[in-house]
């Protein structure tokens, strides 16, 4: 397993944790996730931060519990989707983001889609630019999806699916 940070900065020499920006409700005992964290992603579910930071998204992919029918419906022969208001598709294909690989051992599980957290500094192993962002989904079995508004996709909440919802505040008519 590899872990990734990406960034829009290409010059990241040391992650220094810092809190979450927009600090979300957490369950008891873990509120310190909205602290000073170093967060990273790990290979399996490093298409959730292929985008320009602020691009709003919708991801999803089956869990265990996931009936069949609805893996069928909304995947088909995919392991996962990317929906994408299709306003952002020109950003996809001509910006350019960072992926910077770092050290398993310094980060902790928090057994939540791919994410992982340092609590100390942390020095990157490597550093790749990657761009034409669009065609970075397909080779890791995942379907870049646009559609013209994500509002219609809030039902997906109400299934058997894993749903990750990034910069929704974002999106053009979210509410």
């Amino acid at each position: 397993m590899r872990l990734f940070h990406f960034s829009n900065d290409p010059d990241i020499k040391v992650f220094e944790p810092r809190p979450v920006r927009i600090p979300s409700i957490r369950p008891a005992g873990r509120e310190w996730l909205n602290g000073p964290l170093v967060w990273a992603i790990d290979d399996d579910h490093d298409f959730m931060y292929l985008f320009p930071r602020d691009c709003p998204r919708i991801l999803i992919w089956a869990t265990p519990e996931t009936p069949e029918a609805e893996r069928r419906r909304w995947l088909r022969d995919c392991r996962a989707a990317a929906y994408v208001e299709r306003r952002w598709l020109e950003r996809l294909e001509g910006e350019t983001v960072h992926r910077y690989e770092l050290p398993v051992a310094d980060f902790e599980n928090l057994g939540d889609a791919g994410m992982w957290v340092a609590r100390k500094k942390v020095v990157p192993l490597e550093h790749v630019a990657k761009s034409q962002l669009d065609r970075e989904f397909a080779p890791r079995g995942v379907e870049l999806r646009t559609v013209d508004s994500l509002q219609p996709l809030k039902s997906l909440w109400d299934t058997g699916l894993h749903v990750s919802g990034i910069r929704l505040r974002n999106a053009g008519d979210w509410e």
